[in-house]
Order: C-alpha cells, then structure tokens, then sequence
C-alpha cells in the first residue's frame, strides 16, 4: 500500500491537487485495483516523473471511458 500512496501522492503533487481528488478519482475508474498494484513491478521501477505522467495518461484514458 506504500506504493499506491506513493502514485497518488506524486500524481497530486505533478496536478498541483490535493491528494483526496486523485484518490477519489482513481477509485471511481478501479485505477488502484486494476492497474496500479496488478502492475507494481513495472511501475515502480520508472522516476517519479515517468510515474506521474503515465498515471495521468491512464486515469484521464480510463475517465473519459466512463
């Protein structure tokens, strides 16, 4: 769970949002479940950068197919 406090946390901080928005939003599209720790190996090996901005794609990919 450290991680996935980590990806909401860098994601927020690279939106300029607060953390609960991110969260929220990545609970309402199953981001957290579905993505984030089923893909942990990958993920966590990229910069904070690379992480941010792929979560960003992901999370605006995965919104706009609601």
């Amino acid at each position: 769970m450290a991680f996935v406090a980590t990806c909401i946390e860098t994601t927020a901080r690279f939106l300029n949002v607060d953390y609960n928005e991110v969260f929220q939003r990545m609970e309402r599209v199953g981001m957290i479940d579905n993505y984030i720790i089923p893909n942990y190996e990958p993920l966590h090996s990229e910069s904070r950068e690379v992480l941010a901005e792929r979560l960003i794609e992901c999370l605006n990919n995965w919104e706009s197919n609601l």
